[in-house]
């Protein structure tokens, strides 16, 4: 099928679609719009430039169609409002701003057909295209029910190969379920000439905007071409080495890829679109457009410095080319040149081969490492494909899976798959399934002691303990998951039960929700982005109905396993923190007669500094006592004997900045840590203290409080690094 796409659509834009019907509060165009932006802004986000749009507007004030401007009657009030062509942001901004309802009721559905026939030939001619025409409208305009006009439409239709979508706003559509009461004559009249011509066409669709409107937010899955990843032989032996080894030429492609999320570009306003002069050289091809604003990518410029006592500021600037990369071994950074790259790179060549094989039974389902792959026979070749059937049904017979190393082509790194046969039997294709498996260094064992029994140290085994589940306790779980199964809580069509949760209706959230959120916001930049579809979300947590079901047994298994709510933990607030409170109720601190703190001593700095911020009332309280702990932390080095008293005013700032965070007032430290730095390195502490500063403050990892470690903190963390620099 052609991967070129050529699609039209048609929006009546008459008086009438500015009304409101059937208990809607938005107009019939703009409920209509929904599904219009919808499919546009799929195109757009696919970014592809074969696949064009086109747009006519059907109930014009005026009428702009080449069959209008030669004179043909029967083309008032049609517009073309985009020409066929690659649809960008701007264009859909443009086109926004177009789609307005109208002051007149003329204008036929037939001759807005007949225009987008016309546009798609023009643009088209005789070259492979998807071709499709889409109409919207609500048939409240009069429309040409000519017999001969109709079939010769849909001749046409037929001709070019044109898909024909057709969906009218309050559309009686018995499939579906919906049917208009007190449709007007006109209405009707209509909806059956559009029924006749979709009949007459051999590639046409008949629906009702409701149903159209409800599955928008269904999820659309990006079909995928099959992509050949190995053209080449599958060997059992060396066919160099030995006559009798086996050789296949076989063909692998992807069964299954991973989906990754759409990906965020960082960008700039262009200097000259905001009055300055552009000071960026940037290529074509790195600008973005987005709502008729034009963006540049940012460019990223790295400078490399090493310390140098000889040179201004103790930095010097040397060329990336200079540098060699380093590999961190524990605490050391081990070097590693250009040239010594060579050693460690294994030099392989393309090859597929066959090196053991291993039995269904002793093979774990949580070895498999990533994407599926399908291997089938040589197309055309009837000896690979014969000889691929009996290595498959001989592997299906003996019930074992292939280990095969498989390197992609010349120089890759290699893989192991392990290969699933698929003798035809279920599926008629014959076919091998791989699946890459990992290497020893990826696998971790780790040891847990066992669940039914308890292994003193003396080395008794006893099966009745605290530690261990009792009888009653097993039977209330069991019966607790067996009345959460949901492998048959949902129906099928006729009402019988079905798997509540089937896996082509899961879909994933992250992938999704950022595509409709794009969409939202590329139609609508000014507007919130609404919830997410409730097809994405309906799985989260468990049907309520089911939940209902289940209630005894889940409040029978709270009360067997003796569940208890544990109290909340105390959280820190600016300025004051949350004293937790016993659960007998009583006032320790009146009983142990214990009165609030206002001053610290400096021979029980820590403990009486923690009192006297647990009973702070006020920002003052804490910020006196962080005065306070800050005095005793310069004392403590400035009458230092070389470093005798330099651990313990390291341990007094980091509980000084441990309490801070947790009371969200980091500018605090942050403010003393600055003084501190600067009375160090200025000798104002009695002498040369700098081994206290690179030694326990910036070895100790005692810095400034980033936005990392506190959200109040005005620090960055590029300037504490630049800080403790």
């Amino acid at each position: 099928m052609a991967d070129k796409e050529a699609a039209v659509y048609i929006v009546d834009l008459g008086e009438s679609m500015a009304d409101c019907h059937n208990g809607r509060s938005e107009s019939d165009l703009d409920w209509s719009m929904r599904y219009v932006w919808d499919k546009i802004s799929t195109t757009v986000a696919a970014n592809r430039k074969t696949w064009t749009v086109g747009v006519v507007g059907l109930g014009t004030n005026k009428a702009d169609n080449p069959q209008h401007k030669d004179g043909l009657e029967g083309y008032e009030n049609i517009s073309i409002l985009q020409q066929i062509g690659p649809m960008s942001m701007s264009d859909l901004k443009e086109l926004h701003r177009k789609i307005k309802p109208s002051r007149t009721s003329g204008g036929d559905a037939i001759s807005a057909i007949v225009v987008a026939l016309s546009m798609i030939e023009v643009y088209t001619k005789k070259l492979k295209y998807n071709r499709k025409i889409f109409l919207v409208t609500n048939a409240d305009s009069p429309i040409d029910d000519a017999e001969e006009s109709i079939a010769d439409v849909a001749g046409k239709l037929n001709e070019l190969n044109i898909e024909l979508v057709i969906i009218g706003v309050d559309f009686d559509d018995a499939d579906y379920g919906f049917k208009e009461e007190d449709k007007s004559s006109v209405k009707a009249t209509n909806e059956r000439v559009l029924l006749k011509l979709v009949d007459k066409s051999q590639n046409a669709v008949f629906g009702t905007m409701a149903q159209a409107v409800q599955e928008l937010s269904i999820p659309r899955i990006k079909p995928v071409k099959p992509f050949k990843a190995y053209d080449g032989s599958l060997t059992l032996g060396d066919p160099a080495q030995y006559k009798d080894a086996l050789s296949i030429h076989i063909e692998r492609y992807f069964k299954t890829k991973r989906a990754p999320a759409p990906t965020a570009s960082t960008v700039v306003t262009k200097p000259e679109l905001i009055g300055g002069p552009s000071q960026l050289t940037m290529a074509p091809d790195e600008d973005v457009e987005m709502g008729g604003t034009e963006f540049s990518g940012v460019k990223h410029m790295r400078i490399y410095r090493v310390n140098d006592p000889d040179a201004p500021g103790g930095k010097r600037d040397v060329e990336f080319e200079g540098l060699a990369k380093g590999y961190q071994y524990g605490r050391t950074v081990v070097p590693f040149s250009e040239s010594d790259f060579p050693v460690t790179k294994l030099e392989t060549k393309k090859e597929f081969t066959i090196i053991g094989f291993v039995p269904f039974s002793s093979y774990e389902a949580f070895l498999n490492m990533g994407e599926t792959g399908i291997i089938a026979a040589q197309r055309h070749n009837e000896e690979a494909e014969l000889a691929l059937s009996a290595l498959i049904h001989a592997l299906h017979e003996v019930e074992s899976y292939a280990v095969a190393r498989y390197v992609q082509k010349d120089g890759a790194q290699p893989q192991l798959l392990l290969l699933k046969p698929n003798p035809g039997i279920e599926d008629p294709f014959e076919c091998l399934y791989d699946v890459p498996l990992p290497y020893a260094e990826d696998v971790r064992t780790y040891q847990f002691p066992p669940l039914d029994k308890v292994l003193t140290v003396t080395g008794h085994v006893l099966t009745e303990h605290r530690l261990l589940p009792s009888d009653e306790l097993n039977q209330a779980m069991s019966d607790f998951v067996d009345a959460m199964d949901i492998s048959t809580f949902g129906t099928d069509d006729e009402g019988k039960p079905a798997e509540y949760a089937p896996i082509d209706e899961l879909y994933n959230p992250v992938i999704h929700r950022i595509n409709q959120a794009i969409r939202s916001r590329a139609v609508h930049p000014d507007e919130p982005v609404g919830p997410p579809a409730d097809i994405l979300v309906r799985f989260s947590k468990p049907p309520a109905n089911l939940l209902d079901k289940a209630r005894a047994d889940i409040e029978s298994l709270i009360e067997i396993a003796e569940v208890k709510k544990v109290p909340p933990k105390a959280q820190g607030k600016r300025g004051k923190k949350d004293q937790v409170k016993p659960l007998s109720g009583l006032d320790i601190d009146s009983l142990l007669g214990q009165s609030r703190r206002t001053t610290i001593s400096p021979s029980n700095a820590i403990p009486e500094f923690k009192q006297a911020l647990a009973t702070a009332d006020d920002d003052a309280t804490v910020e006196s006592a962080a005065k306070q702990m800050g005095s005793i932390i310069r004392k403590l080095v400035e009458d230092s004997f070389a470093d005798l008293f330099y651990a313990q005013a390291a341990e007094n700032l980091r509980v000084m900045r441990e309490e801070l965070i947790g009371l969200e007032v980091p500018g605090l430290y942050n403010k003393f840590l600055v003084s501190l730095k600067k009375s160090i390195l200025s000798g104002e502490l009695n002498g040369d203290r700098r081994e206290m500063w690179f030694k326990h403050i910036v070895g100790g990892k005692l810095g400034l409080i980033t936005q990392d470690e506190s959200e109040v903190s005005e620090v960055t963390e590029t300037e504490a690094k630049e800080f403790t620099t």
